[in-house]
């Protein structure tokens, strides 16, 4: 009978673990953050003892996923637009979405070019290319080309270059272009460039000529997870804000 009590305590015990203590917390983050967010979660998981797995790729990519039915806890957009777009679907927890972190555009060439540019209206984009293809990501769908396309548009540029563009699935695609060569030129965020030596920035564009460039976050409307309001909120911690601004991103907060 001993022996009955204590099988049954254990099995109670067992049933009452949760989601936090047995299964990793997965997030979907825009591919942008990788270097910062992985230190920031490696911090969360000392911090907590919480195995946290993250998916990074275009947030319009992750989105889709979202709706159609992938396991995220957490999603982080690099614009407004795909988190709007889960949330009139109610695929997240909009009490819980926050304006998490700011980024910048930036013109860049491989870290041996010589090439320098004014990103003013009517700059020479064309001109600078030479005769080559400008890396974006897919100004269609990814925010990364959607910023590029709205900024080339209000400087009056476009045009010339629309039918010259080296198309990636994400941002990280497009920074891979000129980091192997392949391209003169691309348009990235600035904390991309910082992460790759095998680019230089030959200029920012001003704010003012793209939409601010903010990261939402949030909890999908699916989530069980008990670590995933703790994780949300270490996002915006003082902790995570040094490593975030290590990697060249502000802070929204």
């Amino acid at each position: 009978m001993w022996i009955a009590v204590v099988v049954q305590a254990l099995v109670t015990l067992l049933m009452g673990i949760s989601p936090a203590q047995g299964q990793n917390l997965t997030v979907f983050a825009a591919a942008s953050l990788k270097e910062a967010l992985d230190e920031a979660e490696q911090q969360f998981q000392r911090a907590n003892g919480q195995k946290v797995v993250v998916s990074y790729a275009a947030s319009s990519a992750l989105a889709k996923q979202i709706e159609n039915g992938a396991p995220a806890d957490v999603f982080i957009s690099a614009d407004l637009d795909w988190m709007d777009y889960l949330g009139k679907r109610q695929m997240i927890n909009t009490a819980t979405r926050t304006n998490l972190l700011r980024n910048r555009l930036v013109l860049i060439a491989p870290s041996d070019s010589r090439l320098t540019a004014s990103i003013v209206p009517g700059f020479a984009l064309a001109k600078l290319l030479g005769g080559e293809r400008l890396a974006v990501a897919d100004p269609d769908s990814v925010p990364a080309g959607k910023y590029a396309r709205a900024a080339l548009e209000k400087l009056g540029v476009w045009a010339s270059v629309e039918s010259r563009l080296a198309r990636g699935d994400n941002v990280r695609a497009a920074l891979n272009f000129v980091a192997r060569g392949e391209t003169p030129l691309g348009i990235v965020y600035q904390t991309d460039a910082y992460a790759e030596k095998k680019v230089k920035v030959v200029a920012q564009f001003p704010a003012d000529t793209h939409p601010p460039i903010i990261y939402p976050a949030a909890l999908t409307a699916g989530t069980r997870h008990a670590a995933a309001p703790a994780f949300l909120a270490f996002l915006k911690s003082k902790a995570a804000r040094a490593v975030f601004e290590k990697y060249g991103f502000s802070m929204e907060l």
